[in-house]
């Protein structure tokens, strides 16, 4: 193997071990951040039930984003869905061993890339041009949407406009990396600034605001029953500090008889 394919590898792994180190980390954060008062946001459900639907709804329907603008829910939501379906798509490029059927149909998933793009833009356009939108926006907000759009273009470059890497080897590395027989990677400029790319929005996507990913989950605006008028909210924090407090009470009491 040559420098640049060791060099590459060893960055792989070193993404994928800092993105799953740092999401585990954020994830056990937010399950065991308090959340001592009912704040869902109304009209709220009144089971667990309703709670789901209304996490899936979050989830593939962006309803709230939806309510706020439909500029911005639009251009978002024809991105994450091109995400996804490109996610889908490179998943063949990893399959150990033979890939399976159902991934082999997905070639005419590499369209996504044009709405990816587009929802991208528009999401970049939005903060540039929205006076309310800019005056919040950081510079590593700008930073991770056009970190986005390089990839998603440079991907479309080799797909599109015969910028094409020896796909043999492009299969080689990446089940290479999966089943740990590394092999050689293709030499094409765009290829390796696509990869290297992708996989620093990996490495850093546990410091970044892509962490909405699982943090919706996590909102106690949308996973909370609205039950505050039939039942007490106790979070396990308080419930262990109001136990340790009537132990001590009592403790006094006994003292004082």
């Amino acid at each position: 193997m040559s420098m640049t394919s060791i060099i590459f590898t060893l960055f792989c792994y070193l993404s994928i071990l800092l993105f799953v180190i740092g999401l585990s980390y954020k994830i056990i954060q937010y399950w065991q951040t308090p959340a001592p008062l009912k704040i869902s946001i109304a009209p709220a459900p009144l089971t667990r039930t309703g709670v789901f639907v209304r996490i899936a709804a979050e989830v593939f329907l962006f309803k709230s984003l939806f309510r706020a603008s439909k500029w911005t829910w639009f251009f978002g939501w024809i991105f994450h869905w091109a995400l996804v379906l490109l996610f889908i798509r490179h998943l063949g490029y990893f399959w150990p061993g033979d890939t399976p059927e159902v991934l082999l149909k997905t070639e005419p998933f590499k369209y996504a890339s044009f709405p990816l793009i587009i929802g991208l833009t528009g999401l970049l356009g939005r903060r540039i041009f929205v006076d309310r939108i800019r005056y919040i926006s950081a510079p590593s907000d700008y930073l991770m949407l056009i970190l986005l759009i390089v990839i998603g273009a440079s991907g479309m470059l080799m797909t599109f406009a015969l910028y094409y890497p020896d796909m043999g080897l492009v299969y080689s590395f990446a089940e290479g990396l999966v089943t740990l027989n590394w092999s050689e990677l293709p030499s094409e400029l765009i290829f390796l600034a696509h990869i290297f790319l992708a996989f620093t929005l990996i490495a850093i996507f546990p410091i970044s605001k892509l962490l909405h990913t699982p943090g919706v989950f996590f909102s106690p605006t949308l996973n909370q029953v609205d039950n505050a008028r039939k039942r007490r909210h106790i979070s396990s924090w308080a419930m262990q500090k109001e136990t340790e407090k009537e132990i001590f009470i009592e403790h006094n009491l006994e003292k004082d008889e």
